[in-house]
């Protein structure tokens, strides 16, 4: 039984740079996740959704090779799903995403310390309706719950539509990521760290950290004192997968100060300062790592 179980949208990114040139990489964020947490030695089953392709094998393939166990109830789709990711001067994606998604069954017997959900797949519809929802309600019984709802407003329509699909996730969390450009979406007349703090101190999370790009990121805790950690100076090759690094990071981190699993939430929502400072220093050197080269590519835990 894995330490880890991931679920989400996995794809092929067609990352394109300002002269147009393409190049293919696997990803979709959930699965980059995954990919992060086994490079950083954690044993990870993704319950995705692929098809029996040529793409589908390489994104199975390109897991594998790293250590992830891509769930054998992933592999029923019609096609494999991808990104058309744009990149600006600075290195920044913008996505169009040519998206199939159904979640597969629960695994039986799944007994994960952790259980990470976020993206697309999080709040896209499912049969029967609030699938995922129910999923990660019944693991709260034995895992920690982990969100990042990575906004993909190009395919996710209206803000106001989705804010309850989220909200739902975010009260049944006890850690969420959350980048200031999603809060900023989703909640346009609020500041960012607000809304954070409230869906601490109102829908119950242990913690909620917000990344600020190359600012950093700030942890808050219901009803405590933000803690801000600063970004890694780096030189950006682009940004792709850098969110999903930091989240990899902040979940391998967690885990290995004992801060994980059902039985570990009452300390998790007493972690102290420091702690949560080194948490999110490993965080954001995973991060860096990954924003200094190509593709959602995230680091080995030597490189660390």
């Amino acid at each position: 039984m894995s330490e880890f179980l991931v679920v989400g949208e996995a794809l092929v990114d067609i990352v394109e740079d300002r002269s147009g040139a393409r190049a293919h990489h696997p990803g979709g964020s959930p699965a980059n996740v995954a990919l992060g947490l086994a490079r950083l030695g954690g044993s990870v089953d993704l319950l995705t959704w692929l098809a029996r392709d040529q793409a589908g094998a390489g994104v199975v393939d390109h897991l594998e090779a790293s250590g992830v166990t891509v769930l054998p109830e992933s592999l029923g789709g019609s096609r494999t799903s991808s990104a058309l990711a744009r990149l600006d001067a600075d290195g920044g994606a913008t996505y169009e995403f040519d998206l199939e998604w159904h979640l597969a069954p629960a695994v039986p017997g799944h007994d994960a310390r952790v259980v990470h959900a976020g993206s697309i797949a999080a709040v896209a519809d499912t049969v029967p309706a609030d699938a995922l929802l129910r999923m990660v309600h019944d693991a709260r019984r034995s895992a920690t719950i982990t969100y990042d709802p990575n906004l993909r407003p190009s395919i996710m329509g209206d803000a106001e539509a989705v804010r309850a699909r989220v909200d739902a996730l975010v009260a049944a969390a006890d850690v969420v990521k959350v980048s200031e450009e999603d809060l900023g979406w989703l909640h346009p007349d609020a500041a960012p760290l607000d809304v954070a703090s409230s869906w601490a101190d109102d829908l119950g999370c242990a913690v909620v950290v917000v990344t600020h790009g190359g600012r950093g990121a700030t942890a808050v805790r219901a009803h405590g004192h933000p803690v801000v950690t600063p970004a890694r100076p780096v030189t950006v090759v682009d940004t792709v997968g850098a969110g999903d690094s930091f989240m990899s990071g902040l979940l391998a981190a967690l885990h290995g100060r004992g801060l994980t699993g059902a039985d570990r939430r009452d300390a998790l929502r007493r972690v102290d300062t420091a702690a949560l400072e080194a948490v999110l220093d490993f965080a954001s050197r995973a991060a860096a790592v990954t924003v200094s080269r190509a593709g959602a590519n995230p680091p080995h835990l030597a490189e660390l």
